[in-house]
């Protein structure tokens, strides 16, 4: 695809749009009607030739622009893009020229012409934007290509919001209608030569649609982001329907307010107790877990998953499934944690956890049943210049989705650990191991460039910092393939007696031998679990 610029002062869009040469597009030529337009120099830097066509005293505009299609025609160009080109095209251009765009900054139909900022304060509107168009002879009227919208806020004047339309909507907008053409998907209905409709082959909505608009509210500035240097602030999306830690109630009003790694930690750890029908408790270090268990009872849960790593539980955050009684309370308010979150508190729990002057208390409400309990079906993560957005991991395999693919078969009880490791396994950050015995975690091995070193760590962990916990005859999961028998040498050497993993690489027949080699059980769930945020 091959433009034509056409700009009567600094030309930015055009600038930019050669930078990021959407669709592979680019720029043969920038022409201008004025002979200091500083997007001369823009172009020659760039390496785009230019032309200087000035309207003489008194010449008309089909003259003008019949010099301006002679001074085009040694040019290769497949659409003509305007960029504040202060002139109205007659049909004769139109006519004689390829399909030829311009963004106006405002959401046509609305405050169409000169000064449209000023028209989106005065009407007092608190959504503007940007629209990219067919030209056509009428101003600012012809079939429209793309919107980008932008919030107006209460101090903007027409400067500020002048700049944020042209960096947040004009530099999305036209780019991407650039990219359209250049991958042929624009379709034009014309009636009598005149463009009067547009569509765009594949601009539909679905799970994952061809444009996503977040609208968020600032909920709360924060102290500091992750580090102190760093400022932060944290936003809600009000439509959300899942019990979170944004918008919770925070109950000990004499604790400091929540920060961005306490919101962070927070959200990990309810995500992993929500995986859970029976009571769950989870203690939560840097998004990863220190410990996570079910049983009978919410306290005997928090004090199985406190157990397995008691010293980096220092500082961590505490989530449960359940509500929150008072001997849980007494337990967790037995050492320092930062936040602890739940469904709901007794009065006689929160006169416990009150007494801690700087632990946070979360209410979250109620986390409903089932598949409720996850009802935001998207995750999405930040990255410079776009978003990643997924769908969450809500895999959660039963004894039946297992193929066991060992000489020796796990037994009834080993089979539980599996499914509790795995369902644990899922909130470790890769590579993750996970080392349980019961519905309890035993070692954690987390973030670890090499699987066989996950390995080693979870064993460690088991050694050195579980209480009244063993490795010994304990279950192993592993959230990829083990590509080499080495982490099973080393799990056998911890004393692991059954390993739950996803199966998948080409060395799984001497995995499985090693296996075999020791005397464990092995089971494939055929999907993995990675975590890397």
């Amino acid at each position: 695809m091959k433009i034509a610029g056409l700009a009567s002062n600094r030309g930015r869009n055009l600038r930019h749009i050669a930078d990021v040469a959407p669709g592979g597009a680019e720029l043969s030529v920038v022409l201008t009607n004025r002979e200091q337009a500083p997007v001369l120099e823009a172009a020659t830097e760039r390496r785009i030739p230019t032309e200087v066509v000035e309207r003489e005293d008194d010449e008309s505009r089909a003259s003008h622009e019949r010099r301006i299609l002679d001074r085009l025609e040694s040019y290769d160009f497949d659409l003509v893009c305007l960029d504040g080109y202060m002139r109205v095209l007659t049909d004769e251009f139109l006519d004689s020229a390829p399909t030829t765009l311009n963004v106006h900054p405002s959401l046509l139909p609305a405050f169409p012409g000169m000064n449209a900022h000023e028209q989106v304060l005065d009407a007092g509107v608190r959504t503007t934007g940007c629209t990219v168009h067919v030209v056509t002879e009428a101003i600012d009227d012809g079939p429209i290509v793309t919107q980008e919208p932008v919030p107006v806020y209460g101090d903007d004047d027409a400067d500020s919001l002048k700049d944020r339309v042209l960096r947040d909507a004009e530099f999305t907008a036209y780019p991407r209608a650039v990219r359209w053409f250049a991958e042929d998907r624009v379709t034009m209905e014309r009636e009598d030569g005149e463009a009067v409709d547009v569509t765009v082959e594949g601009d539909a909505g679905g799970d994952f649609p061809e444009r996503r608009f977040v609208s968020e509210e600032r909920a709360e500035t924060l102290r500091y982001g992750e580090n102190p240097h760093q400022d932060a602030a944290l936003y809600a999306d009000d439509g959300c329907e899942e019990a979170g830690v944004v918008g919770a109630d925070q109950l000990n009003p004499g604790a400091k307010g929540m920060g961005y790694n306490n919101y962070n930690d927070a959200d990990a750890a309810l995500n992993l107790v929500k995986e859970f029908d029976d009571p769950a408790a989870a203690v939560i270090k840097h998004t990863n877990p220190a410990g996570c268990a079910t049983s009978d009872t919410l306290a005997d849960a928090y004090d199985r998953a406190l157990s397995t790593d008691a010293k980096s539980a220092f500082g961590g955050i505490v989530a449960l499934n359940r509500e929150c009684d008072a001997d849980t309370a007494t337990a967790v308010a037995d050492s320092f944690k930062e936040v602890v979150v739940a469904p709901g508190y007794t009065d006689s729990a929160l006169d416990v956890l009150r007494e801690k002057g700087n632990l946070r208390v979360l209410d979250v409400g109620p986390l409903g049943e089932g598949e409720e309990r996850f009802a935001e079906r998207f995750s999405e993560k930040p990255v410079v210049g776009g978003r990643l957005v997924q769908e969450r991991d809500r895999q959660s395999p039963t004894a039946a989705d297992l193929e066991v693919v060992t000489e020796r078969e796990p037994t009834d009880e080993q089979v539980e650990t599996m499914l509790f490791a795995w369902r644990t396994l899922k909130h470790v950050k890769s590579n993750g191991i996970l080392f349980a015995t019961g519905t309890e975690t035993v070692g954690v091995g987390m973030g670890q460039v090499s699987r066989v070193d996950a390995v080693t760590l979870a064993a460690m962990k088991a050694e050195k910092d579980a209480e009244g916990k063993s490795a010994e005859g304990a279950v192993m999961a592993s959230d990829a393939f083990f590509p080499f028998p080495d982490a099973i040498e080393e799990a056998a050497e911890a004393g692991i007696e059954a390993v739950i993993q996803p199966g998948g690489s080409v060395n799984d027949e001497d995995v499985i031998a090693a296996a075999d080699e020791h005397d464990m059980a092995m089971a494939f769930t055929g999907s993995r679990c990675f975590r890397h945020n």
